[in-house]
Formats: structure tokens, C-alpha cells, sequence
């Protein structure tokens, strides 16, 4: 599942969004890897995280690959069953995952017909998961990431209710042909895709919202124009505060 935005909607403690990706395991109690990657593992967003999928919600833990304190870094990823990748900067993420062999776990992962795991995250964490999109990781002025995993066919841009680079650099780059269609979100907003069999492929679930009013698109080039389709968003109502799961 792929969200607008990352450290800003895991700041939002009771935010319907995490008890959805939680009840997507199916467990009572789901084991839940934090990914800062895309931070370079900074303890402030680590710390957020363990403050809101705390004890009471899951089993949390989080995975340092710039101390890295594992051999056996395949069998203690396998173990969980969410796998919650952070915001940053995407590229950089990317190069230490592939230094690292995650992205191979990862993969392997996605495509096991035995792994029930739940793929998810926000800007950085949403990005990795389709073909590429569109990033602020070069610096201020915001590019075209062309090479991401590829779980997800096409592409994804988050923040399109937050920054005004997101939209025209998008378009142009739906129109050159150096992005394919795609899936722009805002800030609060997820898309949620299951895989097919062997994950070879996925289908679109629902867009899910905390929020009215909330912004979620299907966005191609047709004939060289650009087509913006707004999908129905399914709003979540918030329940935890009185001890009782999330309703869709």
C-alpha cells in the first residue's frame, strides 16, 4: 500500500490508515519492520515510529542498515508480516538496498505464494514499490526517478496536494514517456493493491482516505494529453481511541 506522504502520516498517532495496513495481516497481534533507509536510519523517525505502532497495536522492530547489526539479514526480514518503508530520499534508499541485497529479499518476498507479507509506506516508502516517480532526492527542484523496484506496474506521485512541482513535472514526464501511467496521491491518501498469484502481478483495491474530501488519481497520457481520473476514495473512521478496530 502506498501513501502521499511518510514521516508526516506516521506523526499522526491515531490515524485510521495504520490499523488498516495492521488488520491487511489477518493477525492479532502482526509483526511490524520499520525501513528508515531513505533518512540514513534517523533515530527521531525511528522513535515516531515506535510511538505509533507501539506494543498495544503489534510486535514492532526496526531494521539499521547504516549500523548494521545482522549477518543474517534475509531470515530476520522474512519474519515479519509488514514491512513499513519510511520517507526521504528515495535514490539513495534505493543504492544502499541494492548494496545491501534488500531490494533481492524484497523481491523474493513479493513474489513467494507462501508470504501473506503487507508491503507499505509513504512518499520514499510508496515510490519503491512501482516502476518509478517523481522525487525530491536530487535536491529542491524535484526529478523523475525512473528506476524503482517494479513490484507495482507504472508509476506513483505522492504529495500532489502539497507541493506544486509534483503535478507539471508528472505531466511532462507522462508525456515524454519517461514514467508510465500511474497514481498520484495526496498526502494523507494510500492506494492499496493486492498481488496476483506468484506475484507476478497486482490489482488495484481501493484508495483509502483518513479524511473527507481527500485526493486520489489515476493519471496517463492519452493522445498527448493528460487524463486525470479521480478514484472513489473509501474514507476510514477512527476507533482506537475506544479500543475497536478500524471500519472501511
Amino acid at each position: 500500500m502506498a501513501s502521499g506522504a511518510g514521516k508526516a502520516l506516521m506523526e499522526r498517532r491515531n490515524d485510521p490508515t495504520h490499523d488498516y495496513i495492521l488488520e491487511l495481516t489477518g493477525k492479532e497481534r502482526p509483526r511490524v519492520l520499520f525501513v528508515g533507509t531513505a533518512t540514513g536510519d534517523e533515530p527521531a523517525y525511528i522513535l515516531s515510529f515506535y510511538q505509533t505502532y507501539d506494543s498495544d497495536r503489534c510486535a514492532p522492530h526496526h531494521l539499521p542498515l547504516f549500523h548494521r547489526t545482522l549477518d543474517d539479514l534475509a531470515g530476520f526480514v522474512r519474519g515479519f508480516d509488514v514491512i513499513h518503508v519510511g520517507g526521504g530520499n528515495t535514490a539513495n534508499m534505493l543504492d544502499v538496498w541494492k548494496r545491501q541485497g534488500l531490494d533481492v529479499i524484497l523481491r523474493e518476498m513479493w513474489e513467494d505464494p507462501a508470504s501473506n507479507a503487507v508491503f507499505t509506506g509513504g512518499s520514499a516508502g510508496g515510490i519503491c514499490w512501482f516502476e518509478g516517480g517523481t522525487t525530491d532526492s536530487y535536491g529542491p527542484t524535484l526529478q523523475v526517478l525512473p528506476e524503482s523496484l517494479g513490484f507495482l506496474p507504472g508509476s506513483f506521485s505522492p504529495h500532489y496536494d502539497a507541493e506544486d512541482q509534483r503535478q507539471p513535472l508528472y505531466h511532462a514526464a507522462l508525456k515524454s514517456g519517461e514514467l508510465g501511467p500511474g497514481y498520484a496521491v495526496g498526502n494523507l491518501q494510500s492506494v492499496h493493491f493486492t498481488t496476483t498469484a506468484g506475484g507476478a502481478g497486482a490489482e488495484f483495491v481501493r484508495a483509502i482516505s483518513p479524511v473527507d474530501g481527500g485526493l486520489a488519481l489515476t493519471v496517463a497520457a492519452v493522445d498527448g494529453q493528460i487524463v486525470e481520473t479521480p478514484l472513489p476514495i473509501t474514507v476510514l473512521a477512527t476507533t482506537r481511541a475506544a479500543g475497536g478496530s478500524v471500519s472501511a
